[in-house]
């Protein structure tokens, strides 16, 4: 009977134990994410955030399946209320599979802007922000979004130089220098934050605009990897930190910073992308006041992005 008392005992203080280390690492861990996430911040305090709030004018639409679009918009204000996107894509999370979809959309696509007429795609954030945007590929593409999030350039920098300090690996195919405010030469190399973004934001040459989307894919491809890594998990909270002024979003703050968690930290998986128009689908008029464009088909491209979707 004694012996049966004594293990009870000892098993007791085995759980109470076992126990107060678990709370310990929750402490621990949970005082170093607020600590880096408070640097982060700090680091980013001379940010200057969008002029125009959008988000109580931001009709975003559920989709039926219960997954979520959400338009991903990035500008390169430079202090300027308003400013063309420089890049459009529709995020796809999955909540039950975990998955995520990206799908860049040309800027250059000549379509219809709801009350304004036919300019380009990018056209239409200059023009009504991210709901006219949202109404735009709606009414192009059958596609509904529920969020938007509006990420400033600075954003990107500002996230890179505090994930990787010692820069991210890139095989930079050419010289580069054109409008992208750094200049690189070719070979493999550890690009920091702004020569990473001058990287993906390139299109002085004969790929144009496709060059540059094939280029934004390979550059969120090397962040991920990176941000996978042991050091990039533990410098992900103050990444974040670092972002948040650079970023609006329709989304409460907990479930942006999951998403681009998700985005970042999604382990092995791949991100399934597709780019829009899809190859032998457009031609290249130019109009007036509009310039050189990409007039696509719209049936071919509409019916091959709701299927990537599933929608």
């Amino acid at each position: 009977m004694e012996t049966r008392v004594k293990r009870r005992k000892r098993k007791l203080k085995k759980g109470r134990v076992l126990m107060a280390f678990i709370l310990l690492f929750i402490l621990v861990t949970g005082g170093f994410a607020g600590s880096q996430y408070w640097m982060g911040l700090q680091a980013s305090k001379g940010a200057q955030p969008f002029e125009t709030d959008y988000t109580d004018s931001f009709n975003g639409q559920k989709t039926a399946d219960g997954k979520t679009n959400i338009l991903l918009i990035g500008v390169d204000s430079r202090g300027e209320e308003q400013s063309r996107s420089d890049t459009m894509m529709i995020a796809q999370w999955d909540g039950e599979t975990d998955t995520i979809k990206l799908v860049s959309l040309m800027r250059d696509i000549y379509t219809e802007i709801p009350e304004y007429g036919g300019y380009k795609l990018n056209t239409a954030y200059y023009l009504g922000g991210p709901e006219l945007l949202r109404q735009t590929v709606k009414e192009n593409f059958d596609i509904d979004v529920e969020h938007y999030m509006l990420v400033d350039f600075k954003a990107f920098e500002s996230v890179v130089d505090a994930m990787a300090p010692d820069g991210i690996e890139i095989d930079v195919e050419k010289d580069m220098s054109e409008k992208i405010g750094v200049s690189l030469t070719e070979g493999v190399h550890k690009l920091n934050g702004q020569e990473l973004l001058g990287y993906a934001r390139f299109r002085a040459d004969s790929e144009g605009d496709f060059g540059r989307v094939r280029r934004q894919q390979q550059v969120i491809e090397a962040v991920k990897d990176h941000a996978v890594s042991i050091s990039g998990v533990m410098k992900a909270p103050k990444m974040l930190g670092t972002a948040q002024p650079y970023i609006q979003t329709s989304m409460s703050s907990a479930k942006g910073a999951e998403l681009l968690s998700r985005i970042l930290l999604s382990g092995g998986g791949e991100i399934e992308r597709k780019t829009i128009p899809l190859e032998g689908t457009y031609t290249t008029p130019t109009y007036e006041g509009a310039g050189s464009v990409l007039e696509i088909d719209w049936e071919t491209n509409r019916q091959e992005l709701k299927k990537f979707l599933g929608e």
